[in-house]
């Protein structure tokens, strides 16, 4: 457990930093591009990552939750990768200039060209990157993800500035790869072998199988509805929503990293030593609400402030969309591991139910409900996850022993704190001028809304609270002896 809360203060403070340069690329991107632009590549990458499902083929989660790894196991799940990342990579490249006419957006084929060049190089930099995680090696990661994210960062914004317009994403999401690939060579493994083999392949294809089934029908969902609404609408409407989507995930891509990071290798070794997972499940989703609900409750309330600030008021015609999308994140959120869970118990295809009732939802309720506008879309969203609830909270009781009714209980903590975090910042907010400017807003009231989520978490006794407290025992002894050497 020491190894494992190291490893994610070393990921939380490494995928933080990456995630504010990323931050930092898309605010200038967004004044660089347009909408447009911003527009086309959301719909090629929606495609490409559908396609990341079968080059992946569950390889990645074979081998952080396989219980013995031996040379055997390792050559082949490294020759299905290899195997099924350049097929892809092939389909990808010949397909791209069908898909441009499929869409009526001829800049979306040379992108994917780019990015078809992407899928031959992720086995080698993939693999490595799968087994530090099965070790929590979060140190040599976190040296490859700052390295990559500056390297892509700096093609990103030089291309941009040059002009290349939408390719300059996919330029730099190719240079982030090749990045990777040299800087974990010296990274791997002792007991990574270097040739791959498809001998012993039927063990690992079983497993990819159950995977496979679940992880297209989730990049499907994930990626349907930019490509509905690029279908029903515009690229310039998928901008807008992508932007929207991009605001309210804000937390996910700061602390998203650091919630999953090992959870599927943890999870699998504690239903190796027949620990009950449903536990685990509770006591991990309490904690990630904790703090989700709030981001998610203040985001609410500053929506126009926080787009305004990051994208500029061009981008205002996103805010409409959020509020339905708010509400998906947050139901999302409790259902956050069971993906890893129903992997780390060896049955990944369970997670295909949830997912496909989702997906199939999205998409009925789009073509019957949408009315042209954003705001519509991003309720339909809403309506889909809501729909697939049931299902997942039925499995949980099932294959998890976890109980709806022991999942309300340990969530209403949550669920009051982001409420009273929610109130607060709407009473703090109205009493600020109207003539203050949103950095200005928000600036303002950053350090009295956290002491009030601080005081709403000892409140309620939200179990967060104990946390908190044991990284600040743990940062006090050495800001002591500081001040002790200082002296």
């Amino acid at each position: 457990m020491a190894n494992i809360r190291r490893s994610l203060y070393i990921n939380f403070f490494a995928s933080t930093g990456g995630t504010l340069i990323q931050f930092a690329v898309s605010l200038v991107l967004a004044r660089m591009l347009s909408p447009s632009d911003i527009g086309v590549y959301s719909m090629t990458i929606v495609l490409i990552n559908i396609a990341h499902v079968f080059q992946d083929f569950g390889i990645g989660s074979y081998l952080q939750r396989e219980k013995d790894l031996t040379q055997e196991k390792l050559r082949a799940a490294m020759g299905v990768f290899f195997t099924t990342s350049w097929l892809m990579a092939a389909a990808i490249y010949a397909s791209s200039d069908w898909f441009g006419r499929w869409f009526n957006e001829p800049q979306m084929a040379p992108v994917m060209k780019i990015l078809a060049i992407c899928f031959a190089l992720i086995p080698f930099a993939s693999t490595t990157h799968s087994l530090l995680t099965r070790e929590f090696a979060a140190t040599k990661q976190a040296w490859v993800s700052i390295i990559s994210t500056v390297v892509s960062a700096v093609t990103c914004l030089g291309l941009a500035h040059l002009g290349f317009g939408t390719a300059s994403m996919a330029w730099a999401n190719l240079a982030n790869i090749v990045t990777c690939c040299l800087a974990y060579i010296p990274l791997r493994p002792e007991y990574l072998p270097w040739l791959p083999s498809l001998r012993h392949w039927r063990r690992v294809l079983h497993f990819g199988i159950g995977s496979l089934l679940t992880n297209c029908l989730a990049a499907t969902n994930h990626s349907i509805p930019d490509i509905l609404l690029g279908k029903l609408g515009n690229a310039t409407l998928v901008g807008f929503f992508s932007r929207a989507n991009s605001t309210v995930t804000i937390f996910f891509h700061i602390a998203g990293s650091t919630a999953n990071y090992g959870s599927e290798s943890y999870l699998a070794q504690a239903h190796h030593r027949g620990e009950c997972v449903g536990e685990l499940l509770n006591k991990a989703t309490t904690l990630l609400t904790g703090i989700a609900w709030t981001a998610f409750a203040l985001t609410y309330v500053f929506s126009k402030e926080i787009i305004i600030v990051l994208y500029g008021e061009k981008w205002l015609p996103s805010v409409p969309a959020m509020d339905g999308l708010l509400v998906a994140c947050a139901v999302g959120t409790i259902f956050n591991y069971s993906p890893a869970a129903m992997s780390a118990i060896g049955k990944p295809h369970l997670a295909a139910l949830p997912v496909a009732t989702t997906l199939l939802s999205r998409i009925a309720f789009a073509l019957a409900l949408f009315d042209g506008s954003i705001w519509s879309f991003s309720w339909i969203i809403c309506a889909a996850t809501i729909v697939a609830t049931p299902v997942l909270i039925i499995q949980h009781r099932i294959y998890f022993h976890h109980g709806f009714a022991t999942m309300l209980a340990a969530l209403w903590p949550s669920a009051a704190v982001a409420l009273i975090c929610m109130t607060g910042a709407a009473i703090l907010k109205m009493s600020l001028p109207a003539s203050l400017a949103p950095m200005s807003v928000l600036l303002v009231l950053f350090l009295p809304l956290a002491c009030l989520w601080y005081c709403a978490l000892r409140m309620t006794g939200h179990p967060l609270t104990a946390e908190i407290h044991g990284i600040a025992a743990r940062f006090r002894p050495a800001v002591v002896h500081g001040q002790k050497q200082h002296w």
